[in-house]
């Protein structure tokens, strides 16, 4: 009985919020934006994983802050040569767990 009511929970929440997000693209989309600010929407995505992600790495390993320093600089190369933020948090996350097991 509980997962039905999870499922419902996740439907009903999806449902709340898919039209808050279809909205502001239908309407952005037929906007145009002056080339800097597309430059900081281009940005936005390795900013936000720099402001939530970092302090996460670091206290996260705390007895391993060398491995939590490694996986932030494998983070910072993967987006200084601009891979999708997917691959630079796969590739991050699979180098700190073959950092672990050395």
């Amino acid at each position: 009985m509980d997962e039905y009511r999870y499922v419902l929970i996740v439907a009903v929440m999806a449902l709340a919020t898919y039209p808050l997000r279809l909205i502001p693209a239908l309407l952005v989309s037929h906007l145009k934006f002056s080339t800097y600010l597309r430059r900081v929407f281009r940005l936005i995505p390795y900013t936000a994983l720099t402001a939530l992600v970092f302090p996460g790495i670091i206290f996260s390993l705390e007895e391993h802050v060398y491995i939590a320093a490694a996986g932030a600089l494998c983070a910072a190369l993967c987006a200084l040569i601009k891979l999708p933020l997917s691959a630079t948090v796969i590739l991050t996350v699979c180098g700190v767990y073959v950092l672990l097991l050395l």
